[in-house]
């Protein structure tokens, strides 16, 4: 089995550790007492709203924030040591890229500072954007500039791949052409993708790990499966708007009334009784009503923690099939 970087170790059992992880700026907390694991081999959406510590945590994971308080480990290494930094690739939104510098020179560089280097793929990534290897970067299209940043993503032949936004500034063809790359590279490879994304859509065709942040915290953790299956879709007619006592008795994420009925994803201790109609969700749905309700109680999976998870009520308990 690849460890990500090429060698034939097996993994650790966590990419990421973080224990009461916290960033504070003058404006106040960014994230605040956040603890999770992510399994390595994941590919793993991370989503939450603008401001909600999505940057925060990747700069952290990466070395290029101190926490404020806690702690996160890489593969069981401190972020910005020897032993993280060789294993990790962080794209982030502005890509920087030396302008001067031709798409050669690039990789050249990449080359050079990355022990595990695939020049290969590096400029397989290029080449599949008509990109001429003597052009300076700072005479290429943004999305062309995008392509280059993948390219020095990927040659580094990380074990953690962190992409911040990373499609933003791309065509769905684009988009979509290098979505295929990063599934066909992290399935080959055994790499750990943390994917930071507004595009629900996209996240749904190929992540199978979710992390959730939004108020300072964690809200949502664990495999996309196990997730959506430990939660309802139910619909109905109820009366003056009031929640009706079948729901009550379950953990209600968000419900909404229009007219007289009743939408609600819910988290079912048992059978919902009554007349209800009721669906498991897809991911779209559950992640917008997590976003829309930012004090619905987190749901953190076993695999995700760090503790015993039988400490927290809030927790996914595994169910006998």
């Amino acid at each position: 089995m690849s460890d990500g970087t090429g060698h034939g170790a097996r993994p650790p059992a966590s990419a990421i550790e973080a224990r009461g992880l916290g960033r504070k700026y003058r404006r106040g907390w960014a994230l605040r007492d956040c603890s999770f694991r992510l399994p390595a081999g994941r590919i793993c959406g991370l989503v939450g709203p603008n401001g909600a510590g999505k940057t925060t945590l990747m700069g952290m994971a990466a070395g290029l924030l101190e926490p404020s308080t806690g702690s996160i480990r890489v593969f069981g290494a401190g972020p910005g040591s020897p032993e993280a930094d060789h294993r990790v690739s962080f794209l982030s939104q502005e890509k920087p890229l030396f302008r001067r510098f031709t798409v050669a020179e690039t990789l050249r560089l990449g080359r050079e500072l990355n022990p595990h280097w695939d020049q290969r793929a590096a400029e397989d990534i290029v080449r599949a954007g008509g990109i001429p290897l003597h052009a300076r970067t700072g005479t290429l299209s943004g999305g062309q500039r995008t392509r280059v940043a993948f390219a020095l993503a990927f040659g580094k032949r990380p074990g953690l791949l962190m992409l911040d936004e990373p499609m933003s500034d791309l065509d769905p063809l684009v988009r979509r052409e290098l979505m295929g790359t990063l599934l066909a590279e992290a399935t080959e490879h055994g790499t750990t993708v943390l994917m930071s994304s507004h595009m629900l859509t996209e996240l749904e065709e190929v992540c199978d790990y979710l992390l959730v942040v939004a108020a300072g915290g964690l809200r949502l953790a664990g495999e996309v499966d196990e997730l959506l299956s430990a939660h309802t879709l139910v619909t109905g007619v109820g009366t003056g708007g009031a929640l009706p006592p079948e729901l009550a008795r379950h953990t209600v994420v968000e419900s909404r009334t229009v007219g007289r009925q009743i939408s609600a994803l819910v988290r079912p201790h048992g059978p919902v009784q009554g007349a209800w109609q009721t669906a498991e969700p897809n991911m779209e749905e559950l992640l917008l009503a997590y976003l829309r309700t930012p004090g619905a109680p987190p749901m953190i999976s076993p695999d995700s923690r760090l503790d015993d998870p039988g400490s927290d009520p809030h927790h996914l308990r595994r169910t006998a099939a």
